[in-house]
């Protein structure tokens, strides 16, 4: 008999784990995957792209019906998991089904937060983080209305840019004094901020929301030093917190996310957790790349290779308005470390690298992120980049052409 394996969540952690697992070990496993959203796995990343009408939602999806089927996968969506029962080994899904399971895998991710402050449950206040998120969004955006997106993190910005692509009068609010302040420094945060408005995003720096009003639905937001905004759609974008809520209440240890270890299994010897819900040595990561990371771990572990997440070094990759921003690492040199700087504004060009004893610590680029992958090695590795300074800071030079061989 085949060791019975569910997988709670269908997004993009549980797919890239469902890839790898068929690709290893084809068949080991009787899976059974339960997503919450209606659709099968699609790609997230692609969100701003589908709010500003440069894709469409074919575009966001991954891997056809006819895949999960083939590798003999049973996909159950639009179903929230309500209960999991460890003492018999059984997953309630709906008010109905019963999965029994050998293993568990939580894929559950994370939820978005709103602030709280008054005004946050009125209609036409929304977040930014499904598809449904999107429709909703696009719906509210009609011609002529004024849009204020609450949040200069990643998807604050995205957001913002989505909507000024469908011609919506858009305010990007932001509480701190610059854009991204997690990954970028202010001379680089200042490059994007004016990328954004030459989209048509006004964006306000250090301003507090007080409060949304209106009657009966979104019509003016105030900020706490009195400023009244109008808005008809308020988009919410102030950071997620993960999923742990059925973990809780099945027992299973939680501190800020589900706990796991470098097997990526929790403190229920059969359930593993991955992705924006998992707590891994005390960090919890809200990117693409780690979840991938600890999706090939499990993988591996799960057929029985000898695997390891020992976590992941954060990096940053987008386009903001077309602008290319790339960063890892420390974006400020702590003691003893040095700063290396390139910048020309007027290009919209921006490079800085923090080192210490010829290793590099961290790197910013903005207009120009060729080097992002080799900057992001030698972060990971700690190898020296003594004789790499020019190259890592102006590019590497170009392969001279081949010269004509002489008759």
């Amino acid at each position: 008999m085949k060791q019975r394996l569910v997988v709670i969540g269908n997004g993009m952690a549980s797919l890239r784990f469902l890839e790898r697992l068929t690709e290893r070990a084809p068949g080991l496993y009787d899976v059974t995957v339960v997503g919450a959203e209606p659709q099968a796995a699609y790609n997230r990343v692609l969100l701003s792209s589908l709010l500003g009408g440069e894709v469409d939602e074919a575009a966001c999806a991954f891997r056809g019906l006819d895949w999960y089927e083939t590798h003999g996968i049973r996909l159950i969506t639009g179903a929230p998991v309500t209960e999991i029962d460890r003492e018999n080994g059984l997953v309630m899904v709906g008010e109905t089904h019963v999965l029994p399971f050998d293993k568990l895998v939580l894929a559950i991710g994370s939820l978005p937060i709103r602030l709280p402050k008054p005004g946050m449950d009125l209609p036409g206040v929304l977040t930014f983080r499904d598809l449904a998120d999107v429709a909703a969004i696009r719906k509210a955006a009609v011609e002529h209305a004024k849009a204020i997106v609450i949040g200069g993190g990643l998807l604050g910005l995205e957001a913002a840019v989505g909507l000024a692509r469908l011609g919506v009068d858009t305010t990007l609010l932001h509480v701190m004094d610059r854009l991204m302040e997690r990954q970028l420094d202010h001379a680089a945060a200042g490059l994007v901020k004016r990328a954004m408005e030459a989209r048509g995003v006004r964006v306000l720096l250090k301003a507090d929301t007080a409060a949304i009003e209106g009657e009966g639905r979104v019509e003016r937001l105030v900020l706490s030093d009195g400023t009244v905004l109008p808005a008809d759609l308020v988009v919410m974008s102030v950071g997620v917190r993960p999923n742990v809520a059925l973990a809780q209440n099945a027992g299973i240890e939680t501190a800020r996310g589900i706990k796991v270890d470098d097997r990526m299994q929790s403190s229920d010897a059969r359930i593993y957790a991955l992705g924006e819900c998992a707590e891994h040595r005390g960090q919890v990561y809200g990117l693409v790349e780690p979840a991938y990371e600890q999706a090939e771990a499990l993988s591996r572990h799960l057929v029985g290779e000898e695997a390891a997440y020992t976590g992941t070094a954060l990096s940053t990759s987008l386009k903001v308005s077309g602008l290319p921003v790339f960063s890892a690492g420390q974006i400020e040199a702590p003691e003893g470390a040095e700063t290396v700087l390139m910048s020309d504004p007027g290009l919209g060009l921006y490079r800085k690298l923090v080192v210490a004893d010829d290793r590099l610590l961290g790197a910013v680029f903005v207009g120009d992120i060729a080097e992002q992958g080799w900057c992001k090695e030698l972060i990971r590795t700690g190898a020296s980049m003594a004789e790499h300074r020019d190259d890592l800071m102006f590019g590497r030079p170009a392969a001279p052409a081949p010269q004509p061989l002489a008759a």
